[in-house]
């Protein structure tokens, strides 16, 4: 039994919506995971590095191994470009353990495996530890053989290649690199060798490998040589086939007037489906012009009106300071009304002022010394103090670090029990890159309530209980100073924020 040509076509249409339905969903990033693309690409690589261990948390809860595995590896690397080897390899193992608990199939969990293997080879080749990355090299091997991917062993022969030209043993790495040229060339695939080429010389020139990069310039010279005359030759081949289909095709209309005119036909029908299709594009491009016009015009409306509510804020809180001097400071609620008005008075300020932040000298122990004496009469007993902060001098606001640090201190006495710890630590991650750490062992911060404890004015409050406006303030101020200030999502013995700053 035939089935009508309309009802061929309306199966084979709810077939191919079926695919992409399913493509889609299998393809598709999570909000957490698009957003640390963002930071990324836009350089916070800590904030980056935070969402993407919060995707791979999310992916791996919901069973979504593999796009999990793609966030677990990202954020290793992340870890390794400030020199967190150490994060790196501990990060490292709770993908695995993942990878390992999932019920993926074993050639699956082989080539996921491999994913995590590669990115410890990097840290060793980077680390310049022969022994380990020979190490993960083999081991790469073994998973190939296991998941049984082509694209696998492709990748596996650029990582060889890759490795032996790092530790300086070019006759292995030309070999290796031989063989993976010569299996794409093999099959056409001229674009991939190239661009394998272009990787490879490009990773030895952010390496600083001089003789990763002479040694595929070289071989990329010879090949692309020699993949020009294949090209001509199949350039060659494929007009002469061309010629030769056309002089059928031409032999095959001659013989009959009503092809020529099918044809004739049809050409001027796709002519006027053309002409349609750009009268068709010219008015959604217009609509999109005049959509973009109105877009730019609401959004700087509302940047104008932003400002405006900030500054009306700012002169409410102003006018009120007269009236409240007046009154008994003694009395809470009232001490509690100044220091809401003094808060609302600072947040505007921050919010509209763009001058540029003055920085100065500071040595670091004497400076995080002080500001933990501050609150010695403040902590619970048997609290320990602790500073872990070299004799350095580096450049800082000092006005806003101290309010910064200051706050997060006074917060930790707080919430800090009996015979518990508050430590504030510095760390200098990078020439341009350092970090202040405070952290306690308190009861800590819910995880659903982190992203909100940096946004004011999200409920309404008792302000003699506090205004909740403190962290906005310093998560302000750290902005100012063109860096951050965020919750450790990997401590868990406590509360630990982090203080980033850029010089």
């Amino acid at each position: 039994m035939t089935i009508p040509m309309n009802r061929k076509g309306l199966l084979l249409l709810s077939l191919f919506f079926c695919f992409l339905f399913v493509h889609a969903q299998e393809t598709q990033k999570s909000e957490l995971q698009q957003r640390a693309e963002t930071e990324e690409q836009k350089g916070s690589i800590g904030n980056a590095r935070s969402l993407f261990i919060k995707a791979f948390n999310e992916y791996a809860t919901n069973g979504q191994v593999r796009q999990g595995v793609e966030c677990g590896v990202k954020a290793t690397s992340l870890y390794y470009k400030e020199n967190l080897y150490k994060e790196a390899f501990e990060f490292l193992h709770r993908v695995e353990a993942a990878i390992s608990s999932s019920k993926e199939s074993a050639a699956t969990k082989a080539g996921l495996q491999y994913l995590t293997t590669k990115e410890r080879l990097q840290m060793y080749i980077k680390l310049r530890k022969s022994d380990k990355a020979k190490e993960q090299m083999n081991n790469m091997e073994v998973l190939v053989k296991r998941a049984d991917d082509e694209k696998l062993r492709n990748d596996l022969l650029y990582n060889k290649a890759l490795y032996f030209y790092s530790f300086g043993q070019n006759t292995e790495g030309n070999a290796v690199f031989k063989e993976m040229a010569d299996k794409l060339t093999a099959d056409r695939e001229y674009d991939k060798v190239d661009e394998v080429y272009q990787t490879l010389i490009t990773n030895g020139r952010r390496s600083n490998n001089a003789s990763l990069v002479a040694q595929s310039y070289s071989n990329y010279i010879i090949w692309k040589d020699s993949v020009n005359e294949l090209k001509r030759a199949d350039e060659i081949g494929a007009l002469k086939k061309q010629i030769a289909d056309n002089e059928a095709e031409i032999a095959d209309k001659d013989s009959s007037l009503t092809a020529r005119t099918v044809i004739i036909t049809s050409l001027s029908i796709l002519a006027i489906a053309l002409a349609a299709a750009l009268v068709v594009g010219a008015f959604v491009l217009m609509r999109y012009i005049v959509l973009t016009r109105k877009q730019k015009k609401a959004i700087k409306l509302a940047n104008e009106n932003d400002a405006l509510k900030a500054k009306f804020i700012s002169n409410i809180s102003a006018q009120l300071d007269p009236t409240l001097q007046k009154l008994d400071s003694k009395t809470p609620e009232v001490k509690a009304l100044m220091d809401f008005s003094r808060h609302i008075q600072t947040l505007s300020e921050l919010q509209n002022n763009d001058d540029e932040v003055l920085m100065e000298d500071t040595q670091i122990q004497p400076f995080c010394e002080a500001l933990t004496e501050e609150i010695r009469d403040k902590v619970k007993s048997g609290v320990t103090l602790k500073v872990n902060a070299p004799k350095m001098t580096t450049t800082i606001n000092k006005e806003y670090v101290s309010h910064i640090l200051r706050h997060l201190l006074n917060n930790a006495a707080i919430y800090t029990p009996e015979g518990g710890t508050i430590t504030i630590d510095f760390k200098k991650r990078s020439a341009h890159a350092q970090q202040f750490l405070v952290s306690d062992t308190g009861c800590g911060i819910p995880e659903e309530k982190r992203e909100d404890i940096f946004k004011p004015f999200l409920k309404i409050r008792d302000l003699t209980t506090g205004d909740g406006l403190g962290l906005p303030i310093c998560k302000q101020m750290a902005q100012k100073m063109k860096g951050d200030l965020e919750i450790d999502p990997e401590f868990t013995k406590g509360t630990r924020f982090i203080l980033s700053l850029h010089i």
